[in-house]
């Protein structure tokens, strides 16, 4: 009885890292169909999920993959600026959803070795500039 748990258990924790995956994968075919007050919040969602891909691929120890999950962190929080900024939609959603990707990459760096600890900087420098650019856009006062 005991083995059947832990194998169905074990098939359960499979099935959703790959269900996790394919939804990222789905996340990024729906974002280039997407109407661009759509977008943002998509990116972000792709930004997440790869948040929590590097984390836990750091964890295990696959540094190539982990620094590819943060460089779509880069590119999709990006896109989710520039088309928050082109729409003036969801500005202050991107810019919390891009501080605590930023604080939670902080601390992801924390437990890296050197070697690995510039790669996630850049990454949370990037980040840094994206919100200060949202933040410009969000209290700007335009003229009519």
């Amino acid at each position: 009885m005991r083995t059947f748990l832990i194998w169905m258990l074990l098939i359960a924790v499979v099935g959703t890292a790959v269900a996790r995956e394919e939804s990222v994968e789905g996340l990024k075919v729906k974002v280039k169909n997407a109407p661009p007050q759509d977008r943002p919040g998509l990116c972000v969602q792709i930004a997440e999920h790869q948040l929590r891909n590097a984390d836990t691929l750091y964890r295990d120890g696959d540094i190539e993959n982990a620094r590819a999950a943060v460089e779509d962190i880069i590119v999709y929080s990006q896109q989710a600026t520039d088309a928050a900024t082109a729409t003036k939609k969801h500005l202050k959603n991107v810019e919390i959803a891009v501080r605590k990707i930023a604080e939670k990459l902080r601390d992801v760096k924390r437990t890296l070795s050197i070697e690995d600890q510039p790669t996630v900087q850049h990454a949370v420098d990037r980040l840094e500039e994206m919100r200060t650019t949202l933040l410009k856009q969000m209290f700007s006062k335009e003229k009519k």
